[in-house]
């Protein structure tokens, strides 16, 4: 399959799990097992039901906002943000002089991303870009650390993101 379809099979994808609210399975959000995943994952009750609860659709594999070691001040990118749900968590840790930059190529997960970083006060420090993980629309070494939950996976051209 080329990168092209690749790329639209994987967008049309998430774009109706955004429009859904819920992740893989379907579930409404009240309903769904996201939570206990996530904290199968390494991610804490404050995680799941504090500033970030509306954006964990249930899609990540792993926490890298725990495992990333972030200060204060940092920049942090993130390739294949979704709804946000690492985003929020990652300004957290980041604080007022910090910043994230969340790519993704789905419009429908980055609405989803700005209104809950909205929501969770985080519009200032939380930037939501469209883009290809395979051409990030980011300045290079203009960051200080890179995360991705559970996308590399997805990409049709792996070594070209890790060349970004």
């Amino acid at each position: 399959m080329d990168k092209h379809r690749t790329h639209q099979l994987v967008k049309s994808g998430y774009a109706q799990v955004a429009q859904r609210g819920s992740g893989c399975c379907g579930a409404p959000a009240e309903q769904s097992p996201h939570a206990k995943t996530a904290a199968l994952l390494g991610y804490s009750e404050q995680d799941t039901t504090g500033v970030a609860a509306d954006a964990n659709l249930g899609l990540g594999c792993g926490n890298p906002s725990a495992l990333a070691g972030l200060e204060p001040g940092e920049t942090v990118v993130d390739l294949g943000s979704g709804a946000g749900f690492d985003a929020l968590l990652c300004a957290e840790k980041l604080g007022p002089q910090g910043r994230f930059i969340g790519v993704d190529m789905t419009p429908e997960m980055l609405e989803r991303a700005r209104i809950n970083a909205v929501n969770a006060g985080y519009a200032r420090t939380v930037e939501c870009r469209e883009g290809l993980i395979e051409e990030l629309p980011v300045a290079s070494r203009s960051v200080d650390v890179v995360i991705s939950n559970c996308v590399i996976n997805l990409s049709p051209d792996k070594p070209q993101v890790s060349s970004c």
